[in-house]
């Protein structure tokens, strides 16, 4: 299988390719970037036969049969239709939009053309998140609250590398995507109660850089998740699953019980890479001809509650 990686130079893009140099059978292609030197300079080291910074001239390769989106938010939508349109498959970073409308008009597409289109909602992956959905799913147990905290100190617009970005992130579109899509997967259930409250509005970024949002299934599990841009402290996210029987507290790919007792992953998944179970999930869905977990119709549940908890920031 052939792939081209679009916004191969970022953070994530790099993930990916690396990621991808341990499934079998696949090949890197091509690359799309933002500066031309950079990028071609970049496929040259990483030994990459195509190099671009039009996404269309990728999308016109035959040598192209998908294409991993780690872009700018703004643009995942009309890239992944791109795609689409142009006959080849995608993964589209999260979130697959930040509006509802283009997410909509992604999964309509997607079901137009019966191409795999799935969305980097890396949480269902983690195999720390396996886990706990693997014993949810065998009974043995059910979420009363999900608690999470989503800390960065990010004051100035750059990535998870800490370079220099050329767009906004956001704390609801993107970094509560990731928990309204695990607490909705994880319960089986869509928030039928949603409340969000935001702090100032920065000057220079245009956003706000703290966020307190709640939901409720209609089951009664509750989610509790706060987000911040100004936490001075280790960054991340950490979640504190507290069930029926007994509680667990997730960080990242690692997993404790309510003691702090280490729980052994090992057997959960041929990785403890979340990227890479996802880029996994997405060759072999593409290979086996079959919806993967994490479809764009599978997450657009996540973007209608997104839109709801929008309205309710802005007095709706």
């Amino acid at each position: 299988m052939k792939i081209c990686v679009a916004g191969a130079g970022g953070a994530f893009g790099i993930k990916h390719l690396d990621a991808l140099k341990n499934i079998e059978g696949v090949e890197v292609t091509s690359v799309v970037g933002r500066r031309p030197e950079a990028i071609e300079a970049f496929a040259r080291e990483r030994g990459i036969p195509h190099a671009t910074v039009d996404l269309a001239e990728s999308l016109a390769r035959d040598d192209v049969d998908a294409v991993i989106l780690s872009t700018p938010t703004q643009m995942h939508a009309e890239q992944a239709i791109a795609c689409m349109r142009a006959g080849k498959h995608v993964l589209v970073e999260i979130p697959m939009a930040d509006n509802l409308a283009d997410s909509r008009e992604l999964v309509r597409v997607q079901q137009e053309t019966g191409l795999v289109a799935m969305a980097g909602h890396v949480r269902r992956f983690n195999p720390s998140h396996q886990w706990v959905h693997n014993r949810i799913t065998a009974g043995e147990i059910n979420i009363q609250q999900l608690d999470v905290q989503t800390y960065f100190f990010r004051r100035q617009n750059i990535n998870a590398a800490g370079k220099p970005r050329s767009w906004t992130d956001h704390l609801l579109w993107h970094h509560a995507c990731h928990t309204v899509d695990l607490f909705q997967y994880q319960t089986g259930e869509v928030a039928s109660e949603v409340f969000g409250m935001q702090g100032p509005i920065h000057p220079e970024l245009g956003i706000a850089m703290d966020m307190s949002i709640g939901l409720k299934t209609p089951s009664g599990a509750l989610c509790t998740l706060s987000l911040s841009f100004n936490n001075d402290g280790p960054l991340g996210t950490f979640f504190r699953y507290i069930c029926d029987n007994g509680t667990y507290i997730a960080r990242y790919d690692d997993l404790v019980d309510g003691y702090e007792k280490p729980i052994d992953l090992s057997a959960v998944a041929v990785s403890n890479n979340g990227i890479e179970l996802i880029d996994r999930e997405f060759v072999s869905a593409i290979r086996e001809g079959r919806e993967p977990n994490g479809s764009v119709a599978q997450c657009l549940p996540a973007m209608e509650t997104l839109d709801r908890i929008e309205q309710v920031l802005n007095g709706g």
